[in-house]
């Protein structure tokens, strides 16, 4: 029995699972979960980087009990983009600062004034957006933010988790991808690009494939978590690439959904899809396990939902996803609809507020109960789905035969089956923890018990149920769509603010 411990670090919360292989099925524990709270800080929003990693090391000393210490591994995956500092001394130099801070719009301009987009675009493959690690070390370059001359060295979360881990230093291949610092036909990092924009090339560390072996817990890890001798890996350290690796593709072409916060709607392809027609539809090409790209389009998911959640409690009402869903079922069908990806909805805020401007100010009707406004959200990120797969088909030219949706929505009944009814695609749901799965698996084929990418699907499949949607009757989700795109044409996303 192989037993691997994966930390899996969300937007919203973190958790730490252990998974045991026998060599035919997986299974999966989750030992330890904890929320992970953004903070602001004198106009700055920052992650908090040293309580995120004092809860991995509550998960790992909670996986040591259970096993009696007894673990071969433990990988870590995260978000992409955001990244911290290092000085000489190997010391954290701040708090890392969130993708949603304001701040990274205003490396925008200074990037992009040195490297035009569709340059930048043909050297990196990834879609852009001011999220993106370049677009926030440019605006720390064009602020002559000091810590760029001081710091040492650059790592992204994960890769810092596992640094504090393992006191290794070493970039996963499928996050830096990300960041539009790395040429992903060279698997380099496109170091005279970033020299030209006024980022330090010498920040960025060895980039190494999914299912590298970093290291060994130091001694400090293990006097305190009680584990010894555990291998520390990375995994496809990038979340979506995790969950894209456990996606259980059953025919060829088809497409995925890892719908979480954000829904990455996207294909699995040999090599980076760059040309016109992808830049024109601001499309990704991501890293994957076994040598794939993941060809992919960004679409605000249930980002609104967890705000609107958040504001009704704020309010002093507290609602179940469970709730929320029963309370949209009883809605009026496809009454209102918002742009997910505009704008508009893209900072933490009154998000039920936001709905309801946004109808009032596309003449629609104005969604007031709970049920109404999380129906009029669930639908619209359903037909953001759409809208995404049908990108997706223009530029490849390919149709899905149908579609995979993974993570925290394929509970969601009522997103996978309107996502059926928008798509006009049979869908099949699964696995929920898909992005802990896929973290395992490819821990699993670093130990050598699994062989490939394609033998770790055939043990999701062994281990997990999928379940099955069939889109049902289109003409009220055809009208929808065309109402949808008449939306964002109306309402168009600036170019500056194109973070979902």
């Amino acid at each position: 029995m192989t037993t691997m411990a994966a930390v899996d670090l969300g937007a919203q919360s973190g958790r730490v699972a252990l998974g045991r292989f026998d060599g035919e099925r997986l299974t999966l524990t989750e030992l330890h979960r904890f929320a992970n709270i953004s903070v602001r800080a004198h106009g700055t929003l920052y992650w908090d980087a040293l309580r995120l990693y004092e809860s991995v090391l509550e998960g790992l000393g909670a996986a040591a009990r259970d096993t009696g210490g007894d673990v071969d591994s433990v990988g870590v995956d995260t978000w992409g983009v955001d990244f911290a500092l290092l000085d000489s001394a190997g010391r954290l130099m701040a708090n890392p600062v969130h993708h949603r801070d304001a701040r990274h719009e205003r490396g925008v301009g200074a990037v992009l004034e040195r490297v035009p987009a569709r340059e930048l675009y043909e050297r990196t493959g990834i879609q852009l957006m001011p999220i993106n690690t370049v677009f926030q070390l440019g605006a720390m370059a064009a602020e002559d933010d000091e810590q760029l001359e001081r710091a040492e060295s650059l790592l992204l979360l994960p890769d810092l988790i596992h640094y504090w881990l393992s006191g290794e230093r070493t970039c996963e291949f499928t996050n830096a991808t990300t960041t539009a610092c790395l040429d992903p036909q060279s698997g380099a990092w496109a170091r005279d690009m970033l020299e030209l924009v006024g980022i330090p090339a010498r920040l960025f560390p060895d980039v190494v494939p999914p299912g590298t072996t970093v290291g060994t817990l130091r001694e400090d890890v293990v006097e305190e978590t009680r584990l010894a001798g555990a291998r520390v890996i990375a995994p496809a350290t990038h979340d979506t690439a995790s969950a894209v690796a456990a996606v259980p593709l059953l025919r060829p072409g088809a497409a995925y959904i890892s719908a979480g916060t954000w829904s990455l709607v996207g294909l699995e392809v040999a090599r980076p899809l760059i040309d016109d027609r992808t830049f024109a539809a601001n499309l990704t090409n991501e890293g994957g396990v076994g040598g794939t790209f993941r060809l992919l389009k960004n679409v605000t998911g249930l980002w609104l939902l967890h705000e609107c959640r958040r504001a009704w409690s704020l309010d002093g009402r507290d609602v179940s996803f469970d709730e929320l869903v029963a309370l949209a079922e009883g809605a009026e069908q496809l009454c209102s609809l918002v742009d997910p990806d505009n704008s508009v909805f893209a900072a933490p805020g009154d998000m039920p507020e936001r709905i309801r401007e946004f109808c009032a100010r596309t003449g629609q009707p104005v969604p007031e109960s709970v049920g109404a406004i999380a129906r009029c959200a669930l639908e619209s990120i359903a037909l953001g789905h759409a809208r995404a797969v049908a990108l997706l088909r223009d530029v490849t030219g390919e149709a899905p035969p149908e579609l995979h949706i993974v993570g925290g929505g394929a509970r969601n009944r009522l997103l996978c089956q309107w996502t059926a009814d928008a798509t006009g695609l049979p869908v099949l749901a699964g696995p929920a923890e898909a992005t802990v799965i896929g973290n395992l698996a490819v821990q699993a084929i670093a130990l050598g018990e699994i062989r490939s990418l394609e033998e770790a699907r055939l043990v999701v499949r062994a281990s997990i149920p999928l379940t099955s949607y069939e889109p049902g009757a289109g003409s009220a989700w055809n009208e929808a769509g065309a109402r949808f795109e008449a939306l964002a044409a109306t309402q168009p996303v600036p170019q500056k603010a194109l973070t979902p």
